[in-house]
C-alpha cells in the first residue's frame, strides 16, 4: 500500500540523505525541496525585512505544488522537508525575530492553514532531532558555500521553533530519530534501525522508541 513519509528536521541534520538511503534501500520514490529557483532569495538576503514575506510566500505555493504532485504519485514516496516547518518553523522564526510585520505574518498564517487544511497529512514524519553542535560539523562536512555563515544562535531559535511545533503535532504520528548518536551514514545498523523503527510505526504500533 502507498505510504507518504515526511523527513523533518533542522538545517543540516542529514534531512536529504536519510531521505536518499530510505528510498535506495526500500524503493520508494524520493521528493527533495528545491530553494535555488526562488526568485526573491537574492533580495532577502539583501534586505530581509523588506523581502521576507515575499519569499515565504513564493516557498509556500511552491511547497503545496510540490505536494500536490506527490499525492499524485503511485508508490511510497519520501518528501525532504514539509509543507508545515515552512510556516511553523522558518516563516515564525522570521516574525518573531522582526522582518515579517504583524500584519503579514496574519495573513501568511492564515493562507498556510487554509491550504494546508485542504491536503491530506502524511502517514508518518520521522523527525530527526539534533544538537547545534551536530547541526554545525555536519554542514562544515557538506561543504554549502552559502551555509558557511549560519550563526550557532540561529540553528539554536530554529532547534527551539522544532520542538514547540513537533511537541503540539498530531495530525500523523511522529518518530524522532537522535540523531545525534545515530550515524546512518556510516553505519549500516543505524540505518537498518531507523528502518526498522519506521516499519513499525507505519504498521500503527503505538510504542515505537529508540533506547537510551
Amino acid at each position: 500500500m502507498k505510504k507518504f513519509i515526511t523527513v523533518a528536521g533542522n538545517i543540516g541534520v542529514g534531512k536529504s540523505t536519510l531521505v536518499e538511503r530510505l528510498c535506495a534501500r526500500l524503493g520508494w520514490e524520493p521528493f527533495f525541496e528545491g530553494v535555488v529557483d526562488n526568485p526573491y532569495l537574492a533580495d532577502f538576503y539583501a534586505d530581509m525585512r523588506a523581502w521576507s514575506f515575499h519569499s515565504q510566500i513564493f516557498f509556500l505555493g511552491r511547497r503545496l505544488a510540490d505536494l500536490r504532485r506527490l499525492m499524485d504519485f503511485p508508490r511510497t514516496v519520501v518528501q525532504d522537508r514539509s509543507v508545515y516547518e515552512d510556516a511553523e518553523i522558518f516563516a515564525k522564526n522570521l516574525y518573531r525575530q522582526g522582518f515579517i510585520s504583524e500584519r503579514d505574518w496574519a495573513s501568511y498564517h492564515e493562507l498556510y492553514q487554509a491550504l494546508a487544511a485542504l491536503l491530506p497529512p502524511p502517514d508518518l514524519i520521522v523527525y530527526l532531532r539534533a544538537t547545534v553542535p551536530t547541526l554545525l560539523h555536519r554542514i562544515v562536512l557538506r561543504g554549502r558555500e552559502y551555509e558557511k555563515s549560519i550563526a550557532p544562535d540561529y540553528l539554536e531559535q530554529l532547534n527551539a521553533l522544532y520542538e514547540e511545533w513537533i511537541g503540539g503535532f498530531d495530525l500523523c504520528p511522529v518518530l524522532t530519530v537522535p540523531a545525534d548518536r545515530l550515524d546512518y551514514v556510516m553505519n549500516g545498523d543505524h540505518l537498518d534501525l531507523i528502518i526498522e523503527k519506521i516499519q513499525d510505526k507505519l504498521r500503527g504500533e503505538q510504542m515505537v522508541l529508540f533506547e537510551e
